[in-house]
């Protein structure tokens, strides 16, 4: 080696095992800022109490959490004007990390709030519908929820029965909607139904919803082995009678809620890297502080080839975050590039998850560890916003040119 190459060599930072790739040299300080910040809070209100939550499977202080969320400007939070924050898609990505490494129940409330009531309310709603709703959404004086799934229409809601007809000026809407997070709390859900509007008598649209409007009610669903510190919910609607300026003006057709869906897709692929790398931490700090056979278990080949292996999905679903994120902010993110994430990061993350637990061994089912927590938080990820066969059958027709969807 040349004296040349031997200054330059000593002159690189130290490893850092906590960011193995430099991907913080990548924020700005604005980035950081951001992202410390989430990080404080959801370390300081959510950490202390969230296994008894989980344990308990109830999310109470909802509406206190969302005020504070709001405080920290993260709801609608890359949507621009109307109190919101307009941050970039990278901070807003990294927000979502934050809050998920804290847990997936507090990442979904932000996700369903921004990405999907308030951005459909944003993208598609009239200048009277946002000016109504999205400043009191984001501070979260306002939770809202977004009505697609239904109990026999998931992965298909084309087939859709949730209806709406005219009755005079007004609207009917008449339908269920099942699995819908935020819903019993909710000041305001945008709901889609079937109508007889379109070229073939069938066009769905977005209509927005006060959920006191008479005829609406949300039951809460319970005894859920996933997601169990998050307010789930169904939608039922019994011929609510709603104004003829209830319906989102510029949603029609599935592009609207599908672009809806894209939107908390993004926030899906940065949020499971944060649960994965609360998994990952916990099994790292342990493994350097467990003793068997008169040794830290750290120090074993098998225990250090599984923390390399995790360390290496980890930082690639992160630097993938990021680079998705750079061309949101660029205008050029497509929805196959979504999927693309959406589906690695995720089923990588549960992986991450599940080889945690191994290192943790029978601790690791306790929920004085976050691993279990997550591991069973994830499966839920997994499907919601796109099982892993949808984004599968997205890339494979975007790979081939051939539509297996039908």
């Amino acid at each position: 080696m040349s004296s040349t190459e031997s200054a330059k060599q000593s002159k690189l930072p130290p490893f850092d095992a906590a960011d193995p790739l430099g991907i913080d040299d990548l924020l700005g300080p604005d980035d950081l800022a951001i992202r410390d910040t989430v990080r404080t809070w959801a370390t300081d209100r959510v950490l202390p109490h969230i296994a008894e939550w989980y344990e308990k499977g109830e999310l109470p202080g909802i509406r206190e959490l969302a005020r504070g969320l709001g405080a920290l400007g993260a709801l609608g939070m890359s949507l621009d004007g109307y109190g919101c924050a307009g941050a970039s898609a990278v901070q807003y990505g990294l927000a979502c990390l934050e809050l998920e490494a804290a847990d997936s129940g507090i990442r979904s409330l932000v996700s369903v709030q921004g990405s999907l009531a308030m951005y459909a309310i944003h993208r598609f709603g009239s200048e009277e519908q946002k000016q109504r709703w999205l400043p009191g959404m984001a501070a979260g004086e306002i939770i809202g929820c977004f009505g697609l799934t239904e109990p026999d229409h998931g992965s298909d809601p084309a087939g859709m029965r949730t209806y709406a007809k005219r009755d005079g000026e007004d609207w009917i809407l008449t339908g269920r909607k099942m699995w819908i997070t935020n819903g019993s709390v909710a000041g305001v859900a945008v709901v889609w139904a079937q109508t007889d509007e379109g070229e073939d008598g069938r066009g769905i649209r977005g209509f927005v919803v006060p959920t006191d409007a008479p005829g609406f009610s949300a039951p809460e669903i319970h005894h859920k082995w996933s997601l169990r510190a998050s307010v789930t919910s169904e939608l039922v609607m019994d011929e609510v009678r709603l104004p003829a300026d209830a319906v989102l003006p510029d949603a029609k057709g599935l592009r609207g809620p599908l672009s809806c869906l894209s939107h908390a897709r993004y926030g899906i692929v940065w949020g499971s890297m944060g649960a994965a790398r609360a998994s990952f931490e916990s099994a790292l700090d342990y493994a350097r502080s467990r003793e068997q056979f008169g040794r830290p278990i750290g120090g074993f080949q098998l225990t250090q080839a599984k923390l390399a292996d995790m360390a290496l999905e980890l930082h690639k679903g992160i630097l993938l975050a990021h680079h998705l994120g750079r061309r949101m902010d660029a205008g050029g993110l497509r929805p196959e590039q979504v999927s693309f994430g959406k589906l690695n990061n995720v089923r990588e993350a549960i992986e991450i998850c599940r080889t945690s637990r191994t290192i943790l061994g029978a601790n690791g089912i306790s929920l004085e560890y976050p691993v279990m927590r997550h591991a069973t938080n994830l499966e839920s990820v997994l499907t919601y916003e796109g099982t892993v066969e949808m984004h599968q059958l997205v890339l494979g027709k975007a790979l081939t040119g051939l539509d297996a969807f039908r």
